[in-house]
């Protein structure tokens, strides 16, 4: 049980914003730093056509725009990674246990794509076939894959107590953000796959702003381990 003196402090710990409460607010820091990425760095890509294209092309070893992309993204990667493992630290003993597997599977997706992406950008717009661009493919999918699982199970917790229901909300409206993206690419005309892309791209990036706000509230109506 949790020893009435032990409860008062822990309501006092909730109300009160720590700093790693502040720094899920990071989490959108990175959600607008990508967003700035992709609406402006076609200003220095001439002949790029965001509907036909991908995003990340912009950040091709030889694009033109990609000196803007990196100076414009260069909150995107370190302010994601800060919020997302500060709500892995504030989850310990709270949630439920499906809850926290999935957000720590959602932090090693972070992990993976902000590594991979990094060690691997394509060599060229579109796909020029070399090593460096078959890792950049194999990061992709791996990224895709961590992704689906983390926010499966994140609803399959969510969704099994009414509690965490918002944020399993929110994990369904990011996971039908990316199947759209994947089915979209597949069935719309080439000259506009750049369309159903961004929902792939801005699922993930968006999820994670969202759970940088819900630590930032303090993940309320969540549960912790008796003392």
């Amino acid at each position: 049980m949790i020893l009435p003196d032990r409860g008062k402090e822990i309501d006092r710990m909730n109300k009160k914003r720590t700093l790693i409460r502040w720094l899920g607010l990071l989490g959108v820091v990175s959600l607008l730093s990508y967003t700035a990425a992709v609406i402006f760095s076609p200003l220095a890509y001439p002949g790029y056509s965001w509907m036909a294209q991908a995003v990340s092309d912009l950040s091709a070893v030889n694009a033109p725009s990609s000196m803007l992309w990196k100076q414009l993204s260069s909150l995107y990667g370190v302010c994601g990674m800060i919020s997302i493992m500060m709500v892995s630290v504030f989850i310990q003993g709270k949630l439920n246990k499906l809850l926290r597997i999935g957000i720590y599977l959602f932090a090693v997706m972070n992990w993976v794509s902000c590594i991979g992406y990094a060690m691997f950008p394509l060599t060229d717009s579109g796909y020029a076939g070399k090593f460096q661009d078959i890792m950049h493919v194999v990061v992709t999918v791996l990224v895709i894959v961590l992704s689906i699982i983390s926010l499966m199970v994140i609803m399959l917790g969510g969704y099994r107590d009414k509690q965490y229901k918002s944020l399993a909300v929110w994990a369904t409206f990011a996971l039908l953000l990316m199947f759209a993206g994947a089915i979209g690419i597949n069935i719309v005309p080439r000259e506009y796959v750049g369309i159903p892309e961004r929902f792939s791209v801005f699922a993930a990036t968006g999820f994670n702003a969202v759970l940088g706000v819900y630590l930032f509230r303090g993940f309320r109506g969540t549960k912790t381990r008796d003392y």
